[in-house]
């Protein structure tokens, strides 16, 4: 049983997995703010109410989209379970080539994501990852990760129209039941659920006339699940691919 650490800008989150299936997953909202120490606390009582012993985890790895809070789940994660966590960065082995122009400023969780992606699904793929931003990537048969696109996530799109609009509300995700909206709200509502879906297909279309073949589109991220089902292209919904990437990349770094 491996143990990660996910670090992204809205939550951490903690995981335990195996090679046949995510044991559990707990989530800590990301404050810069707190110790190594607190965030020590918050894992321990974690493992403790999903009663994980530590003597069963064999090693930690940690992916990080905050540079400021990775040493500080690292020291919690040695404080907490006694492991010397793996973080992922330059000189983690990944099977992959990287192409992109600074690799340096290649997200962590889009690397990990593209192990997981190339491993248990059909090369060439391009991975939909919705979260605070929407970060798509495209990685080609030869394990190559080409590059991508990033867009401002669902909710950033419904905080900006709601801080910066008079007359527009804050709304909840949900689908409307016709794509021309009635009323503000499911103008809103049409806008975000379909506007993200045709989204997505759009980009997947150019990213196929791009490199002149079929892709395997797969999807994670919290908000995958509102815009997928309204997507017209076949798309794999995996909500525990990054999970899947760490647990591949710890066994790839410990051979």
């Amino acid at each position: 049983m491996v143990l990660t650490a996910d670090i992204g800008n809205s939550n951490i989150v903690f995981a335990a997995v195996s090679e046949k299936k995510v044991e559990f997953v707990a989530r800590v909202a990301t404050v810069l703010q707190r110790t190594h120490e607190e965030y020590a606390v918050y894992l321990k009582n974690i493992l403790f109410s999903r009663r994980i012993s530590i003597s069963k985890i064999e090693g930690a790895i940690i992916s990080s989209v905050s540079p400021a809070l990775s040493g500080i789940i690292h020291k919690a994660i040695e404080k907490a379970a006694g492991i010397n966590a793996l973080l992922v960065g330059p000189g983690i082995k990944t099977g992959l080539k990287i192409l992109v122009e600074n690799p340096a400023q290649l997200g962590s969780d889009r690397v990990v994501d593209a192990v997981a992606a190339v491993t248990c699904y059909n090369a060439p793929v391009m991975v939909i990852d919705m979260g605070t931003a929407t970060t798509m990537s495209v990685i080609d048969k030869s394990s190559s990760f080409l590059g991508g696109m990033i867009v401002p996530g669902i909710k950033i799109s419904v905080e900006a129209l709601a801080q910066n609009t008079s007359q527009l509300p804050h709304i909840a995700l949900e689908k409307p039941d016709y794509v021309i909206g009635k009323n503000t709200v499911e103008c809103m509502e049409s806008g975000l659920i379909y506007g993200n879906a045709s989204l997505v297909d759009g980009m997947i279309q150019r990213v196929e006339e791009e490199l002149g073949s079929k892709v395997t589109p797969v999807a994670t991220g919290g908000l995958s699940k509102f815009i997928v089902p309204h997507c017209k292209n076949k798309i794999i919904y995996d909500e525990h691919l990054l999970l899947k990437g760490l647990y591949i990349l710890f066994q790839k770094n410990n051979i």
